[in-house]
């Protein structure tokens, strides 16, 4: 069997609730291509009903395939697990909520046709998110572009096209704490973008509360940037020698004036404001020795439990690549 010129990979997390109306409306845009395809959806442990509507979509339909994790690995380990699997020339990552539209893709297939190796989903607009949400995101894509040393595009997500050498070079990525939309602008190619209206979720609730956007957003910086790191020497530096003053100060007081040094107010101020600069410090510095723990301990990306219409479309399994550990897989 032919490889299919168009791969779709489509992570999923408790998404019951619209799986069908996805489904669907990708189905129906990836019909109309008349090109050769493969709907991929990544079960990322979901708790819900997700897993079993997908098997039944893939008992109707050759072209859907489900890689079923043993747990929950997570949105960017889901993506990964979605490009090793996929065989299309292209590859195209969306959520299922729905709030990036599938029919930019034509467009994305087209300017891959052009020539261009990346093509990025960039937010033009975006509908039914709160005024908090628009501003952190608007401030956090451009502090990333400050601290970082390569041009990541603004107002853009994991909504995009990839060539297939780009998906390839992909997987020689050894990273574990991944920020898949970095590491493709890290990799270079041609790369170009698409405006589209971010849409309202479909159905269900967000998979990104503030608790996971702020570990998207450390995972993001501490990846692409040591600028942290050096302003923690920077911060030590300023710290030290506005101690250092502040003992002269100290110091001319008690030979000099009469003036009383008074209780223990003023003391216990400087004392936890010192402190609390110093464990901020060293909590940066635990946020990268963390990461590098992390690396070392070599396991497995993610485990899959099941594997559903890969063997019925003639698929093998992925190669082992030396910097991406060989997806463990519990299906027979």
């Amino acid at each position: 069997m032919n490889n299919p010129i168009i791969s779709v990979v489509v992570p999923v997390y408790n998404e019951e609730e619209v799986i069908h109306e996805s489904y669907a409306r990708l189905k129906d845009v990836l019909e109309r291509l008349q090109e050769s395809y493969e709907l991929i959806f990544v079960n990322d442990g979901s708790r819900d009903r997700t897993a079993e509507i997908i098997c039944d979509i893939c008992a109707d339909d050759p072209t859907v395939r489900l890689i079923d994790f043993a747990r929950n690995f997570g949105h960017q380990t889901a993506i990964t697990a979605g490009m090793d699997y996929a065989k299309g020339d292209a590859v195209i990552v969306i959520d299922a909520d729905l709030q990036d539209p599938p029919e930019v893709m034509p467009e994305m297939i087209a300017k891959w046709r052009e020539g261009f190796d990346v093509v990025y989903g960039q937010r033009a607009k975006r509908e039914g998110e709160s005024l908090f949400k628009r501003f952190t995101s608007a401030v956090f894509y451009r502090l990333l572009q400050k601290l970082t040393d390569i041009h990541i595009p603004v107002d853009t997500g994991d909504f995009r096209l990839i060539d297939r050498k780009v998906c390839d070079a992909l997987k020689s990525v050894k990273e574990r704490n991944r920020y898949v939309r970095g590491i493709i602008s890290w990799l270079g190619f041609k790369q170009v973008g698409v405006e589209f209206v971010r849409e309202k979720r479909f159905a269900g609730e967000t998979k990104y509360p503030l608790k996971k956007m702020l570990r998207f957003a450390f995972d993001a910086i501490t990846s692409f940037s040591y600028k942290p790191l050096k302003l923690a020497t920077y911060v030590g530096i300023i710290v030290s020698l506005s101690g250092f003053a502040y003992m002269l100060n100290v110091i001319y007081l008690k030979l000099f004036t009469n003036a009383t040094i008074t209780g223990w107010a003023s003391m216990m101020s400087v004392t936890l404001f010192f402190n609390g600069v110093v464990l901020m410090m060293l909590g940066i510095i635990g946020e990268y020795i963390g990461r590098i723990y992390d690396e070392a301990k070599g396991r497995p990306l993610y485990v899959v439990r099941e594997e559903v219409n890969f063997a019925r479309a003639g698929w093998r399994k992925p190669v082992a690549v030396q910097a991406n550990p060989t997806p463990y897989s519990l299906a027979a």
